[in-house]
């Protein structure tokens, strides 16, 4: 089953590699979406994709790269769209 989730990560990660670590993973699980920093220093991401891969994805943005620091992650169940042809860093 495909499903969306809208997530919001909190903690030091900007200056991180996060929205490109968070890229190279989603592309890795084939998960679809986008990833993207905030102005007040949380990233926020959107995952579409294979029930267990976007899980997958969730799980990864709980610990992030080597030098973040998650202090939260807020996941929103959205409603599955596939609009999305791959997965892209926003700005």
């Amino acid at each position: 089953m495909n499903i969306r989730v809208h997530v919001f990560i909190s903690g030091k990660v900007q200056g991180v590699f996060f929205r490109s670590g968070t890229k190279e993973k989603a592309e890795e699980l084939g998960v679809s979406g986008w990833v993207r920093n905030l102005a007040d220093g949380r990233v926020e991401a959107v995952f579409e994709g294979e029930e267990g891969s976007v899980k997958r994805m969730i799980a990864w943005c709980r610990k992030g790269p080597e030098y973040a620091r998650v202090d939260d992650v807020k996941v929103i169940s959205e409603n599955y769209t596939g609009e999305f042809k791959g997965f892209t860093l926003r700005r």
